[in-house]
């Protein structure tokens, strides 16, 4: 079916327009001037006193991490180490694919209703390596009708040969614009020098996706282990691919930022997660000085996008002293480097609403109490909008998941369902505890 959206404002990252119609399927077909549209039996949307945007896209996520939402396990960590012990190494090793099938399902849909139609997961599930991530996939972009990128945390912690299988078979067999792969490392402080070798023997020219001091700790076991840093010591072995995710990044030397400049790498930002954590917060000037593409993405913490960006904000303005030196320009560029990652990676056009590019959109409720142009829609989007985004009509691929703030029944259902899996996972949790 095409649908039309009419009597819109359109602003997509880069053009304000006003009194506009979109017609799109999967791609837009059109885009106009109100006086210019002809309806042809479309499913015709009213966009009246709305805002039309590209659907949003998270840099990096942990689909998994929603069933840690209410979780209760005994808690008292010292350092970040203590924080995986005692949280997501316990959480993570007891996930099956039961559990991995309706964590996707209720972490899609929470995306969903948030306005982001692609994901960058990062994922690890104990009990079963083997076929998690097809179970992902189909959770996330058959079931849910989403885009993703999906990798498995390769670490010590796991059978390493099954995590470098699922990698490489994901890798292998999925090369649409809907999914694919990255190869997935866990972190430096859980990958041996003889995993890194097995590694660096079947990769290829894969693009890596891994945490790198995330906390200071990483830095400092490869330092005592190895006599190197840790994106030295990724290098050494050959890993770091061009569109590597280097994820964090909170505590890299100037010398391997020009590593990663070099091998053309992007970092992924997750300041909400690095807050909660007390690990600190990135220096975004650092990888702006070095030219080196940052995306956001949210670690897991939340399902919406929209509040990553306004803590980097105010973040960097306090780490910066300053409110001048990162402001809504900076936000810009991050939104669009996100955009053009999984452009490059997905084979997609999103991010625009123009002719040729997908059928990912959003609709959004805003009555503009000062004046909107182009000057001032990024300022409208941040101080407005974004502290309560909720889209009422959410497209992927001109499919509409979100219809007036619902989703369809059957995801509802299947929404439900995913109770009685949390409540295995924190019963087989306990079960370690007792």
């Amino acid at each position: 079916m095409k649908h039309a959206f009419i009597n819109a404002k359109i602003y997509d990252f880069n053009k304000f327009s006003e009194d506009q119609y979109v017609i799109f399927d999967e791609t837009i077909l059109e885009v106009g001037n109100m006086s210019d549209f002809k309806d042809n039996n479309y499913e015709i949307i009213d966009c009246t006193d709305h805002l039309v945007l590209p659907s949003l896209v998270v840099g990096h996520t942990h689909i998994y991490s929603t069933f840690a939402r209410g979780m209760s396990v005994p808690f008292n960590p010292t350092n970040f180490q203590e924080i995986l012990d005692q949280l997501w190494w316990k959480m993570d090793r007891n996930l099956d694919n039961e559990m991995n099938y309706y964590s996707g399902i209720v972490s899609a849909t929470d995306y969903m209703k948030n306005g982001v139609t692609t994901v960058i997961d990062h994922h690890a599930s104990g009990v079963d390596i083997k076929g998690s991530l097809n179970t992902l996939k189909k959770a996330v972009t058959e079931d849910a009708g989403l885009r993703g990128l999906f990798c498995f945390e390769t670490s010590d912690r796991f059978d390493v040969e099954a995590c470098l299988d699922e990698n490489l078979s994901f890798i292998e067999d999925n090369y649409s614009n809907v999914a694919r792969g990255l190869f997935g490392l866990h972190a430096s402080l859980s990958l041996s020098e003889e995993t890194l070798v097995k590694i660096s023997k079947v990769i290829k020219n894969y693009p890596i996706h891994i945490h790198v001091a995330e906390s200071l700790m990483d830095q400092e076991d490869s330092l005592d282990k190895y006599n190197e840093r840790v994106i030295e010591r990724l290098d050494r072995h050959g890993l770091l691919n061009e569109d590597s995710i280097i994820t964090h990044a909170l505590f890299v030397s100037d010398e391997e930022l020009d590593i990663i400049k070099k091998r053309k790498c992007v970092v992924a930002l997750n300041v909400n997660s690095n807050m909660n954590n007390s690990v600190g917060l990135p220096d975004y000037k650092r990888f702006k000085e070095k030219g080196i593409p940052v995306i956001l993405g949210n670690d897991g913490i939340a399902s919406s996008i929209t509040s990553e960006y306004l803590t980097l904000l105010y973040t960097m303005h306090l780490k910066d002293e300053s409110p001048l030196k990162f402001g809504l320009g900076d936000i810009f560029e991050i939104i669009n480097n996100t955009y053009n990652y999984v452009n490059r990676r997905l084979g997609t056009k999103l991010g625009r609403v123009e002719v040729g590019y997908s059928g990912d959109l959003i609709t959004i409720p805003y009555i503009a109490p000062t004046t909107l142009n182009k000057g001032n829609a990024l300022g409208h989007l941040f101080f407005g909008m974004f502290n309560s985004f909720k889209p009422n009509n959410v497209f992927c691929k001109g499919v509409k998941l979100v219809n007036n703030y619902k989703v369809s029944d059957d995801l509802t259902e299947k929404y439900r369902e995913a109770k009685k899996y949390a409540n295995k996972l924190w019963e087989n949790i306990q079960k370690e505890d007792a």
